[in-house]
């Protein structure tokens, strides 16, 4: 298996032709005040399964195939 950094998101937007926008969201508890703190993350990426609102998706990192896309979806989960 290759060091490319894979995430789980979820689709938010399949408008596009061959791009989906998928939302990576994130929970982690804050260093100084120990507060759970939520972050989300909206990044696109190439989509040839055909993915739909809702679905949930594994990406994966890629060279840049154009100005905003630096990702792949590997899977549907």
């Amino acid at each position: 298996m290759n060091q490319r950094r894979r995430i789980t998101g979820v689709v938010t937007s399949n408008k596009m032709t061959k791009t989906v926008v998928v939302e990576i969201t994130r929970t982690f508890r804050h260093p100084l005040y120990r507060k759970v703190v939520h972050s989300a993350k909206r990044v696109m990426a190439h989509d040839e399964l055909g993915c739909q609102i809702g679905d949930e998706v594994l990406i994966v990192e890629s060279k840049p195939i154009s100005r905003n896309k630096h990702w792949m979806v590997e899977t549907i989960v």
